[in-house]
């Protein structure tokens, strides 16, 4: 497969006969950077070379071996067509490495550039902030001038739901100022890097080049400047990342460095999705490795971080594009699939040089058991700690989903199911690093699955992710309470385009206004962001919680039942008499006072009132 050169790529070759270089990763590196530098070069017959470098003046060679960029070691692949150089980054400038076997000899120049100021001090995604979540491919056209390219297979058709639609980064600059209106302050994209499998590929997670945006997305450079428009919007980027598996068609699957890059097998082979059998005492040993090594599909080869050159090359990856395009975290797919111990390297690594990041990690399981194994510092029984901060509380996602797809009249039902789940965070390390939502681009939008498809039990819902604990994240087009467009068809049809302002319902608005209202609130509550919760549960479809510190509380009030129900205000008394009971209302928006024993809760409603002391 042809390699996809930007205007940012800083690698250059030249071929002396039959020896040649195609690929230099990373593309670029560093000053001051904590994690160490090893060039991946894969050309032709590049194994066993003489390496030498030099410093350049311009166009202009110096003599004598550079001082600035150090080669400490080397070391072949299996296939002769790649060199591993270990280097010692010391000065900024250009460099001219030469790899030469007797008389022939090839060339590439690699720059070294000064780390930016402040850059291992930043500030990452918290629970101060709502992520906005956007299917890439098909959030917003911004620019139909991409959408088809000579060199990537799959053309943008938008009649077939399965297909590419054109959405690209353009279009998530020009839908800032939206975003931000929303109450968002982060946004998370699905992959942006090149995925050119012929079909049902639009998604993404099919990588086939690790350092190069899909050019029906747009550039490096494009993407560095989104980033940059961003933050100038007072909005934080996180980068979808895949380092399970990669796509069939990465140009390294035509020349493997070694045969275990990837974990092969004599025929296709599934993961059984059997996250269990990494904590499961009774376990077997096929289960517990066919877990790990298994495809996820075939389309997409499972990387084996067990290969220490590999696990260096994801470390490598996932730092230069923080540093590179300056983000401000990450979310990594299918976390449990990883080879558990290369994977908490990995995320270890990357906190290393950048001690305040988060990444979030997708670990799609249950019950919270399962979900607390994968977050760092919870004391796992084999001491394995995953170093990732952050995971996906699929739990009580499921427990709020299950509460409001039906009328919850019956034992366990409706609302018991949210506080059971929330029951379960002593389990967690840190329950501020929770990443909450309602649902996200692989499975049934929101809107579809509640009762009757109400706004009212979507609007509950709403009013339950922007209150609870945790870092709460958004799926395109819930702001408007987007529905699939056929639900018959899979979950291509969920992600169809947001829509536009002048196609937008009465209902469509209604729901803007309420989630705007309400998350543009939350980004200033503090005790929202890192108060404790106390919570209360009669078993008639309700559900009251505390969220409080020393100095206030939000008292919120959820009735999911269709008939109105009496707010029990003297049940809360332990918590209530710490606070002034007269507060606001932020949904009603009006005055309420808790003391008062005569409240009640109308139908297919949510209170959320502000107290102070």
């Amino acid at each position: 497969m042809k390699h996809f050169l930007t205007t940012i790529l800083l690698v250059t070759a030249m071929a002396v006969q039959a020896m040649s270089v195609q690929q230099v990763e990373p593309l670029c590196w560093w000053t001051d950077m904590q994690c160490p530098l090893t060039l991946m070069v894969h050309g032709d017959d590049l194994c066993s070379s003489q390496v030498t470098i030099q410093r350049k003046d311009g166009k202009r060679v110096l003599k004598g071996d550079a001082t600035g960029l150090v080669l400490k070691g080397q070391h072949n692949a299996q296939s002769p067509n790649y060199l591993f150089l270990d280097l010692d980054v010391r000065e900024t400038g250009t460099y001219r490495i030469t790899l030469k076997k007797a008389n022939r000899k090839t060339s590439f120049d690699y720059t070294v550039l000064p780390r930016r100021e402040g850059s291992r001090q930043r500030q990452s995604f918290t629970t101060a902030d709502m992520v906005y979540l956007i299917m890439s491919d098909r959030f917003v056209d911004g620019n139909e001038a991409n959408n088809n390219n000579s060199l990537t297979k799959e053309k943008a058709n938008k009649t077939n739901v399965h297909g590419r639609w054109g959405g690209d980064i353009q279009g998530v600059v020009n839908s800032l100022d939206h975003i931000a209106s929303v109450g968002a302050t982060a946004i998370w994209a699905t992959p942006m890097l090149l995925d050119n499998e012929a079909e049902w590929s639009y998604h993404g997670y099919a990588c086939a080049d690790y350092y190069h945006i899909d050019p029906r997305m747009g550039s490096n450079e494009e993407y560095k400047q989104m980033v940059q428009t961003a933050h100038n919007k007072g909005i934080k980027i996180l980068m979808d990342m895949v380092p399970n598996h990669c796509g069939a068609a990465h140009w390294w699957m035509q020349d493997l460095p070694y045969p275990d890059w990837i974990n092969q097998f004599p025929q296709f082979t599934n993961t059984p999705n059997v996250f269990s059998a990494n904590y499961d005492i009774n376990a077997s040993e096929y289960d517990r490795v066919l877990s790990n090594t298994g495809w996820f599909d075939s389309p997409m080869p499972d990387m084996n971080l067990n290969n220490p050159d590999l696990l260096q090359y994801f470390k490598q990856w996932a730092i230069w594009w923080i540093e590179y395009a300056d983000l401000d975290g990450l979310r990594v797919d299918t976390y449990p699939y990883i080879e558990p111990q290369p994977a908490a390297e990995w995320c270890k690594a990357i906190r290393e040089e950048y001690p305040n990041l988060n990444i979030v990690g997708e670990c799609w399981t249950r019950p919270a058991s399962a979900v607390a194994y994968w977050q760092s510092g919870v004391k796992n029984y084999n001491g394995f700690d995953s170093h990732l901060p952050t995971v996906m509380d699929f739990p009580v996602q499921e427990a709020i989903r299950q509460a409001l797809e039906n009328d919850g009249n019956y034992w366990g039902g409706g609302m018991t199911k949210v506080y059971d789940a929330v029951a379960m965070d002593y389990l967690y390390a840190d329950v501020n690093r929770l990443f909450t939502f309602l649902g996200n681009h692989d499975m049934d939008r929101f809107a579809d699955i509640v009762k009757d498809k109400s706004i009212e039990r979507v609007k509950i819902g709403m009013t339950l992710l922007a209150t609870m604990r945790g870092i709460p994240q958004l799926l395109y087009g819930e702001e408007y309470n987007m529905h699939s467009s056929d639900m018959s068809l899979g979950h291509s049809t969920l992600r169809m385009p947001l829509p536009a302002k002048d196609t937008l319902t009465n209902e469509m608005k209604d729901m803007y206004a309420f989630v705007s209202r309400l998350f543009t609130w939350r980004k200033t509550e503090k005790v929202i962001h890192t108060g404790k919760t106390m919570h209360f549960l009669d078993r008639n479809n309700t559900y009251a919680f505390f969220r409080y510190n020393d100095d206030e509380a939000v008292f919120v009030f959820v009735n999911a039942s269709e008939e109105s129900k009496s707010i029990p205000t003297s049940h809360y008394a332990e918590i209530l008499n710490k606070y002034n009971t007269v507060g606001h209302d932020l949904i009603a928006d009006r005055t309420v006072d808790l003391g008062r024993t005569d409240l009640t809760a109308a139908p297919l409603s949510a209170m959320v009132v502000k107290l102070t002391r």
